[in-house]
Parts: C-alpha cells; structure tokens; sequence
C-alpha cells in the first residue's frame, strides 16, 4: 500500500471516530434529574373493614364466637385502623334492647383491647330482614408499582451508560410489602409525646457526670457462657 493510500486511510479512521464520539446514545431524562428510588412510587388506597354481627332476637347477650370476633377485629383496627371505630345498630327491630346491649358489649370488649370510647362512633341504620350491628373502620393499603420484566429487557445492551429502566423497582415492591401500617406514607401518624421525666433524670446524670445509659444485668451481658468448657 502506497504513502498516500495509507493517510488517506488514517484520515478515514479518524474521522469514523470523531464521528462515533459526537453521537451521544439516548439517556432519559429520569435518569438525570430523579433519584433511583424516586422513579417507582408506592400508591395507598383506602377501603373500609366491616364486620356483621346478626343478633339473636331471643337473647341479650353476644354468643362466645361473636365475642371472639368482635375482640380480632377491634385488634385489626388498634394496628392499622383510621378515624373512629363505628358502630351501628338497628333502628325499628323486634327486641331494641337486644342491640343496645350488643352495642355495650362491643364498647366494653374494644375499651378491653386497648380502643377509647372517644375512638368510637356510634349510629343507627333502618332495620331491614334481620338485626346486625356492624362495625367499621377505614384502613389504608399499600399498592406496589408494577415492574417492568427482566425479560423484556436487553441487559447485554451498551449504547447508554444509563441504569436498568426497572432498577429500584424491586426494592419499592419489597418496602410496600413490609410496611405494617400504609397509612405512614400519607404522613398522618403523629408522634407520641416525650417522656420529659426520664429525660430529665438522664440530663441530671450528664451534669454530674454520671453514665447515661440504662443499666445491663447479666442476661444482657455480651460475655461468652462457660457452660461449655472446651
């Protein structure tokens, strides 16, 4: 090959690379302006619990089963519930006595299982076939994005320095998955007041140069058991 050819050659390479370097591969723009884990938000929706107790014209009284019921479902609304509890009985039945006391023994079992009687919201509905007092509360549940398949996706792809379209997916599912109460996301749980008392005994303890920390006894101690001799 001639002196000639050969440069015409290198300016043809050269001009191949410059001409590869000046065509940037398409980034998006969530890429640039929005963190990983911005990209795939976790939506709450809100629906409301409800549960029916039919009532036993002939007696005053909750059977043990209905007892049992009304205890888990006032649990289910300490945990996760929102608003007041409600409870509403049947207005115009054949024995409204009967519902008055269902509706007492409700209060009594929820004020036993850690629920005021503030939280509680009482109401009467129209008697229609049968008597039922029910009882509500609204709650909130917490809706995973939808991610992208692995499968769908070139992986082996090297035209972008940019991340996976799905990366940071996954974690939000897994966090939607363990947030025992969805409601946190919405922002609406307040903080439970300090405890002022112990705080000052421990600033107490600062001043005269006292330890701060709790005291450990021997069960929480990080020492190795000799039960073992090896």
């Amino acid at each position: 090959m001639t002196k000639s050819k050969l440069t015409v050659c290198a300016i043809v390479m050269a001009s191949a690379g410059l001409a590869a370097c000046s065509v940037s591969p398409a980034v998006p723009v969530e890429y640039i302006d929005t963190p990983v884990l911005e990209r795939f938000e976790i939506d709450v929706a809100e629906r409301t619990e409800t549960l029916e107790i039919v009532l036993d014209p002939s007696s005053n009284r909750l059977s043990m089963a209905q007892r049992d019921q009304i205890a888990n479902f006032v649990r289910a609304y300490a945990d996760v519930g929102q608003g007041p509890l409600s409870m509403t009985l049947p207005e115009g039945s054949g024995n409204p006595q009967s519902a008055i006391a269902a509706i007492a023994e409700a209060r009594e079992i929820a004020w036993e299982n850690g629920v005021q009687y503030k939280e509680i919201k009482g109401s009467a509905s129209p008697f229609e076939f049968q008597p039922v007092v029910t009882l509500s509360f609204t709650r909130y549940d917490a809706i995973a994005p939808e991610c992208e398949s692995l499968g769908t996706i070139d992986i082996a792809s090297t035209r972008s320095n940019a991340d996976l379209p799905n990366l940071g997916c996954s974690v939000r599912t897994n966090l939607a998955a363990m947030i025992a109460n969805p409601a946190d996301l919405l922002g609406d749980r307040q903080l439970d007041p300090a405890d002022s008392e112990r705080r000052y005994i421990t600033f107490q303890a600062y001043r005269q140069g006292e330890q701060t920390a709790s005291e450990r006894n021997e069960g929480e101690s990080g020492v190795i058991s000799d039960a073992i001799d090896n």
